[in-house]
């Protein structure tokens, strides 16, 4: 098949999935085109099968804002004629799944098919505004297909936006054979020189992550034991999180790793994952860290707990009960049957529901669908 796939380049869920996506496809020998508007997070520089479209807008005095949803539909264009392009799959609907539906429209009546799926804030904070909702609702209804990454999300999806149209539900997923445990880590021993246990969160740093919380949560452990919390990503909060982690007094103890390519060797050097957020559709740097063997201490919003059954392979709470998840924290530090029970299952799930094979063949699946019915 020859799909074109598009994101952002950032480490965000919507961006990794996307770009592991097309690398996969591209392993199976499919033909993949790959639009963003910068190289991805996750990308290496080069794989056969797969090319990357960086789209480039121009500037002109006149744009305030540069209008990247058309310079990005006019490339869409011309890859769909230059490389017969069977499906657009569209990864985070603004402005993608627009972009995607408008390109279709340029190259009629040249069969292309659109898919679009939906991660999260695309829906849940972007979507809803008002300067977005009624293009975006439109480019959903104009989709030939429609995916979201979490039951909850489709839900929510289907009531803001009152669509009665089927959604598919794919999870996001990962590379259990990359993502594992790794019992004699040598970071670990750079991190925890003593063998202090070692809490971890990954996220872009956005305020929905709730990275204030990791902080608090960690300095309610460190008062009771030793430890180290590692800090792997970027964003808008990490000043802020520099500086909450000096006025805690735990600033020795906290590692800020920045956005990291092998991020399964920090992972696997956890005892513990902590995702506090206000809202997360899916969960994927969760998913992640299970895969390693890590259990996870998260909130009980959106998708998280479709992805983490509590007291099994993790324990879940309200949001911004850093009390409680510090209790859990310091329960599973001080009982490592325990832990390494939740480990063993947190894993065991990963594989069995999530793994990267799997969840690829589901796409497959739905492009051969899509094109048999051109």
């Amino acid at each position: 098949m020859k799909i074109g796939i598009i994101s952002y380049p950032t480490q965000g869920g919507s961006g990794v999935v996307a770009t592991e996506l097309a690398m996969a496809l591209a392993r199976r020998g499919h033909s993949v085109h790959l639009f963003s508007y910068a190289h991805p997070f996750r990308l290496p520089r080069f794989q056969r099968n797969l090319i990357l479209h960086e789209v480039e807008v121009s500037t002109y005095p006149l744009f305030k804002y540069p209008p990247y949803d058309l310079a990005l539909a006019a490339r869409l264009a011309e890859v769909v004629e230059e490389a017969g392009l069977q499906i657009l799959h569209a990864h985070y609907a603004v402005p993608h799944a627009t972009s995607a539906w408008l390109a279709k429209q340029l190259v009629a009546p040249r069969p292309v098919r659109v898919v679009t799926t939906l991660h999260g804030t695309d829906i849940t904070l972007v979507g809803t505004d008002p300067a977005y909702f009624r293009v975006v609702r439109f480019s959903i209804l104009q989709s030939d297909r429609v995916t979201a990454v979490s039951q909850s999300l489709r839900r929510q999806t289907q009531e803001e936006f009152g669509i009665g149209r089927d959604i598919v539900v794919v999870p996001n997923f990962v590379d259990t054979k990359r993502f594992r445990d790794l019992p004699e880590s040598s970071e670990r021993r750079v991190f925890a020189p003593n063998g202090e246990p070692i809490l971890a969160h990954a996220s872009n740093f956005r305020p929905l992550k709730r990275v204030g919380d990791v902080l608090r949560i960690f300095a309610r452990v460190r008062t009771e034991m030793p430890a180290k919390l590692l800090l792997i990503g970027q964003g808008p909060d990490r000043i802020f999180a520099q500086r909450l982690a000096k006025d805690l007094g735990v600033e020795a103890d906290v590692h800020f790793l920045g956005e990291q390519e092998f991020p399964e060797r920090l992972y696997a050097c956890a005892d513990l994952f902590l995702l506090p957020s206000e809202q997360e559709s899916f969960g994927l740097s969760a998913l992640e860290a299970m895969s390693c063997g890590v259990p996870v201490i998260a909130t009980r919003v959106g998708g998280l707990p479709e992805l983490i059954e509590d007291g099994k392979t993790g324990f879940l709470f309200p949001v911004g009960d850093v009390e409680g998840m510090a209790q859990a924290a310091l329960r599973l530090l001080r009982d490592p049957e325990l832990r390494h029970a939740m480990a063993r299952d947190a894993r065991r799930i990963a594989c069995e529901k999530y793994d990267q094979e799997r969840v690829v063949d589901l796409y497959e699946e739905l492009y051969r669908e899509l094109i048999a019915g051109s």
